[in-house]
Formats: C-alpha cells, sequence, structure tokens
C-alpha cells in the first residue's frame, strides 16, 4: 500500500486538514484494507485520466467532460457496481462519483476505465469539502445517495451524512428542478431522511413521502442481501423548485 501512496501521494489525504489538528464529525471512518493486483494496476493506468485531484477551485465540469451534458455528483459509491452501470446505461448524463474507502474507488476506476467510459471521473475526497470549494452553487443536476452508512447506534446518529447542513448545501449547488436521490434499507434513516430534507426551503418532495424506485437504479449485492432478510427498501427523491 505504502508503494502506491508513494508513487501517487494525492492518494493518502481524503480531506482538508492539517496534521495535528481536531477532526471535525465525519460521517466516514477509514479502514485500511490490502487492493488486489487489478486495483493497484487501475490506478496506475487510469488515475490520469479519470480522477480529479482535491483543490480549492471551482470545477469547469464542460472542460472536465468535454461537453455541456448535464452532471451528476454520486456521494460514496461503495464498491461502484451500481454507479459503472448507471453511467455505462445513461450515457447523456457526466457523473462526478466522490468515496473516501480506496478498495472502492480502486474497484470502480478499474471498471471505469477498462471500458474506456469518458462521461464520469473519480475523487477521493471529503463530500462536504468538495462541494463547498469544487463545486459552483446551481450547476448540478442531481446527486445519488445509495445505502449510506445507516450508523445505527444513537450515539452515532450525528455521523449520518444525511443532515441538514449537507442538505442545504446540495441544495446550493442544484440547478432548478435538480433532484436529490436517496436510498435506504435503514427504515428508521429514511424518516430521518424525509424529515430532513423537508426542512430545507427549496426542496420538494413530489411523492409527499417515499418514492417509487427508479428502473434505471440497479439491484446491488448489498441491497440483494436486505431483501433476503426482508429489509424495506426505502427511496427519497427531492427536487429543487
Amino acid at each position: 500500500m505504502d508503494t502506491i501512496f508513494d508513487e501517487i501521494p494525492s492518494l493518502a489525504k481524503v480531506e482538508d486538514r492539517e496534521f495535528g489538528t481536531p477532526r471535525k464529525v465525519k460521517s466516514f471512518v477509514l479502514r485500511s484494507s490490502g487492493l488486489k493486483p487489478f486495483q493497484l494496476e487501475a490506478l496506475r493506468l487510469y488515475y490520469s485520466s479519470h480522477v480529479v485531484e482535491f483543490q480549492k477551485e471551482i470545477l469547469d465540469f464542460k472542460a472536465l467532460f468535454g461537453n455541456e451534458n448535464p452532471v451528476i455528483i454520486e456521494i460514496g459509491f461503495g464498491m461502484g457496481t451500481s454507479s459503472h452501470r448507471i453511467a455505462k446505461d445513461r450515457n447523456e448524463y457526466n457523473y462526478l462519483g466522490l468515496e473516501v474507502f480506496l478498495s472502492g474507488f480502486a474497484k470502480l476506476l478499474s471498471l471505469v476505465g477498462n471500458d474506456g467510459l469518458s462521461n464520469i471521473r473519480l475523487m477521493r475526497f471529503d463530500a462536504v469539502e468538495v462541494l463547498t470549494h469544487m463545486v459552483a452553487d446551481s450547476s448540478v443536476a442531481g446527486f445519488h445517495i445509495f445505502f449510506p452508512d445507516p450508523w445505527p447506534k444513537k450515539k452515532h446518529h450525528k455521523r449520518r451524512l444525511i443532515q441538514e447542513p449537507l442538505a442545504n448545501l446540495m441544495a446550493s449547488k442544484l440547478k432548478k428542478g435538480g433532484y436529490i436521490y436517496s436510498v435506504t434499507d435503514w427504515e428508521e434513516y429514511a424518516y430521518q431522511m424525509l424529515d430532513v430534507f423537508a426542512k430545507v426551503p427549496s426542496l420538494t418532495n413530489p411523492f409527499g413521502g417515499f418514492a417509487p424506485p427508479k428502473a434505471w437504479r440497479p439491484t446491488t449485492s448489498f441491497e440483494q442481501k436486505g431483501l433476503e432478510q426482508e429489509f424495506p427498501i426505502n427511496e427519497v427523491w427531492v427536487e429543487k423548485q
């Protein structure tokens, strides 16, 4: 692992925080795990073509993707299987995927690089900082947040991704008519999502509650395990007025 960090130093940093300073409450906990040969190969082959490094400058989406197609940002794509499928099937959109876990990051990089997909870019950095410093207001067509960590223990609820500050931040980045699409198999968290988005003045819920599933969102292996255990899959879709 140290070798790939030596080769690509930016991979080792996922948040803009000086060493030794206190860490703010985050919705993720980094875990170390070894990368397989195909993941290391993907990092070496496709990093320069498909990865965006963090910098405090607003992204020019037209320059980044080479077209003016609408941009969808996915926060926390996990192992990236559904991200890959959606980008491949719905290529009339551009996609920016944000994920801090290196194993999933490298796996999706392998998938999109091997397929030569030009409509998706990846970042391994904290989503809040990316949105704050690199995404212009009213520039995003949609956000995808599929199966974020539910942090089920009450004392850990503050770590949940969907909170009012992030909801307001995402809303500020959306174009008029843009959407936030969240899915979870943790029912109590699903109701929290509804409540959080209802508190953002610029967002409206066209369904008045949970949304019907979108046919274009693939069922992941993680989701299938939940279905086998009869966990309810709750979908939340809100739009910017």
